[in-house]
């Protein structure tokens, strides 16, 4: 029997919602399925993936053949990751790193200030070369026509 993991669509009209099943391939999409493994609702934001990682590594080791769609709800679940990891496409080396702390949103705010002292700095230079050229002052020597005035 050719075992297919895959959707099953639930919900009422223009609002889908999906249950990820373990099922024959030869059965219509909404017909009886083995077992449920998990659940899928787009419509939220962000979508529900909820996937029993353990029941779809199992049935995956068994043989069942995931559909295009539900392979990729199993790689967001990491469902997919395990199942290659066990049988050894991916090799690992040691244990899984401990979870990295995420960075403090305090470090933001003071980047922030660097960045706006530098920004106040420049512009204090700019606004001093300014001032530098308002100092100057423009003289405009007038030639006098004392030559001709003269000769008369």
């Amino acid at each position: 029997m050719p075992v297919k993991i895959r959707l099953t669509r639930m919900g009422k009209k223009k609002q889908p919602s999906y249950r990820v099943v373990v099922m024959d391939s030869r059965k219509p999409r909404d017909g009886k399925y083995i077992e449920q493994i998990g659940r899928y609702d787009p419509r939220q934001d962000p979508s529900l993936i909820e996937i029993d990682n353990a029941r779809a590594v199992d049935w995956l080791q068994k043989g069942a053949q995931p559909t295009e769609r539900a392979q990729k709800l199993l790689e967001i679940s990491g469902a997919w990751t395990e199942f290659r990891v066990a049988r050894g496409d991916v090799h690992v080396v040691g244990e899984a790193p401990a979870e990295t702390p995420k960075p403090k949103v305090e470090a933001a705010p003071v980047m922030l200030d660097e960045i706006q002292d530098e920004a106040a700095a420049a512009a204090e230079e700019v606004t001093e070369e300014v001032e530098v050229v308002e100092e100057i002052e423009v003289v405009v020597v007038e030639e006098t026509a004392t030559e001709e005035t003269d000769e008369s």
